[in-house]
């Protein structure tokens, strides 16, 4: 997991999930801003600096124990005082769902011990952990939790976490991750070490561009939700949803290579990302009765 994002219009970011953004509402800044430092620290703990996995997980373990005592009402200890004094707060005035944030620490912990997908399925359970819980916290805050919208949000986060790994492929493999699914390379005939050398070929490059088309398809299938959320917090959303979907053409435009190369999203792209969110609409009625079994 990594600090990035295809939405630049934010101030900061974790993955791909707008923190204290122009278009954020202003009541919902503070709450925001501490999950993100929450996910941010834990973040660090996984990722930042050259100790042990053994280490890491402890400091992990700690942290969580500390979300526990914090969400009781103890106060914060020293060590994260900065994170858990103002997500206190937030908890406490928003009553945030703790078992979304143990999620997070889950997937982060998780990544300490399984660097290997078997199949979509499996991958898409780490999704649950790892990108989910953002978007349905979010939604928390905006009142919204009907079945559909839920879904919805879990198909956009999964698709902007998915995003992510097809554009950095060549950074995590660096890393001994691999997050193409084990069945999907068997499918390719790309050996797992082959990409994980970054051997780049022909069939690795077919793999990818199956990757970015199945992940479009998650983005699209969770588009409508932009028509849901209200006001500019819905703005925010669909530059959310057109910044992920513009990583996977900037993927696609390196023509699936990145093994080798690493796509980023320059202010132009913002341009298009902004013309197209405008021209984002909801399915017409009768689409909408033809979708419904």
């Amino acid at each position: 997991m990594r600090a990035d994002s295809p939405c630049p219009m934010s101030i900061e970011h974790y993955e791909n999930f707008p923190v204290a953004s122009v278009l954020c509402p202003p009541a919902l800044r503070p709450a925001v801003t501490a999950i993100y430092r929450f996910a941010r620290t834990a973040d660090d703990l996984a990722d930042e600096g050259d100790a042990p996995a053994a280490q890491r997980l402890d400091d992990l373990r700690a942290f969580r124990g500390e979300l526990q005592a914090t969400a009781g009402g103890a106060t914060p200890g020293p060590r994260w005082a900065a994170v858990f004094a103002p997500l206190q707060r937030q908890i406490a005035d928003h009553a945030l769902p703790l078992p979304l944030l143990h999620d997070l620490l889950g997937a982060f912990e998780q990544d300490l011990v399984q660097q290997r997908y078997t199949d979509r399925q499996d991958l898409m359970g780490y999704c649950q952990r790892s990108a989910n819980p953002v978007g349905r916290l979010l939604l928390h805050l905006y009142g919204i939790d009907d079945t559909t919208s839920l879904q919805r949000s879990d198909q956009i986060c999964t698709a902007l976490q998915l995003a992510n790994f097809w554009q950095d492929l060549s950074v995590d493999t660096g890393r001994n991750r691999l997050y193409i699914p084990l069945a999907d390379c068997e499918r390719f005939g790309v050996a797992p070490e082959a990409l994980l050398a970054r051997q780049d070929s022909p069939a690795a490059r077919a793999l990818v561009a199956d990757m970015v088309g199945w992940t479009r398809t998650l983005m699209h299938a969770g588009s409508p939700l932009v028509h849901t959320v209200p006001g500019r917090a819905g703005w925010e959303l669909r530059l959310v949803v057109q910044g992920g979907l513009r990583i996977l053409d900037r993927v696609a435009l390196l023509g699936h290579a990145t093994l080798d190369t690493r796509p980023t999203l320059g202010w132009t792209d913002v341009v298009t990302m902004a013309w197209r969110a405008l021209r984002m609409r909801p399915a017409p009625a009768h689409r909408l009765q033809k979708a419904r079994p």
